[in-house]
């Protein structure tokens, strides 16, 4: 007979935005003995509610979520400030006789959790100076396309508009003399803990994007723009911070500075979304041993309750 597994439990669960994976999660705590503990990284910012989708105060004061409101949007936050983050909120909750349950859909934060972190160098300063006088000269689509030559694989998970981790990866590139992604398999400490993953996703492609159409509209009318603008105001915040980084904040930016009218923003708010959610399936369709479901959770809920040691089903 094998020997029973005495690692501590864990669950993750992972969803494209608009997949209702916080409504589930809230669910599942309710039903069980459950720590809810976030991987997003746009839900770390304070003063990026609703944009972001943030738990409103009555479901956080109820369910509270580990790892929400904890940097101000001028602050940076990496994925190794992530997993130790994360780390200490999962012995947190084990010692208090629950489970984690860690739910969001940066994929970048569950990869650093479960595989470790790769010893990558430090910021150069000179070299980056290089790379922004680059791409001031050429554009950051130029320096892209100099990226998928060097490092096809880097280039293939990074877009063309996203110029921190354009930099990054050449700067590791021009630091170390190989391929950022050859150096992104994983530390040698792996997540010590028994995981279960469950995927929150509707199978209907159309229905999904009908939910981001209708959130990202409801987010407008909610008041998106005056939060925007309040972030807009703020010294030592640009278009090109990593908050700012988060779909729709972008947008809302580009209207405020005239750049584009509110019919644009509304349309290119969702199309931004869209890419993200595809962006994320693709992630999510090569994690392995990982379970898909309705986001309705009936199924998670007997999945939760099979996977649990010692806890009564509801």
């Amino acid at each position: 007979m094998a020997p029973a597994d005495a690692r501590p439990d864990a669950i993750f669960l992972l969803g494209p935005t608009a997949s209702g994976k916080t409504a589930l999660a809230v669910t599942l705590a309710a039903r069980f003995p459950l720590a809810l503990i976030s991987v997003d990284s746009a839900l770390v910012y304070r003063g990026m509610d609703i944009g972001t989708a943030k738990p409103d105060a009555a479901t956080l004061h109820a369910t509270p979520h580990a790892l929400i409101d904890i940097r101000e949007p001028e602050q940076g936050y990496s994925a190794a400030e992530f997993r130790t983050d994360a780390l200490a909120a999962m012995h947190e909750a084990a010692a208090s006789g629950r489970t984690p349950l860690l739910v969001g859909g940066t994929s970048l934060y569950f990869r650093a959790l479960e595989r470790g972190l790769s010893s990558l160098p430090e910021a150069d300063a000179e070299v980056r100076a290089q790379l922004e006088a680059e791409a001031a000269t050429h554009g950051w689509a130029w320096l892209h396309a100099r990226l998928a030559a060097l490092d096809p694989v880097a280039a293939s998970r990074i877009h063309r508009n996203d110029p921190q981790r354009i930099q990054r990866a050449l700067e590791v590139i021009a630091l170390t003399g190989n391929p950022l992604s050859a150096q992104q398999q994983g530390g040698s400490t792996r997540l010590p803990w028994r995981v279960l993953k469950l995927v929150a996703c509707t199978v209907d492609r159309g229905a999904l994007h009908r939910r981001i159409a209708a959130r990202f509209a409801a987010m407008l009318d909610a008041g998106l723009l005056d939060e925007v603008a309040r972030l807009h105001a703020r010294a030592g915040l640009s278009a090109d911070s990593p908050a700012m980084r988060a779909v729709g904040y972008r947008q809302a930016w580009e209207h405020l500075d005239g750049r584009i009218d509110r019919q644009q923003l509304l349309e290119r708010g969702i199309f931004a979304t869209r890419q993200l959610a595809k962006r994320q399936l693709t992630w999510l369709r090569s994690t392995r041993d990982a379970a898909w479901l309705a986001p309705e959770g009936t199924d998670a809920v007997g999945r939760v309750a099979r996977f649990l040691r010692g806890v009564t089903p509801p």
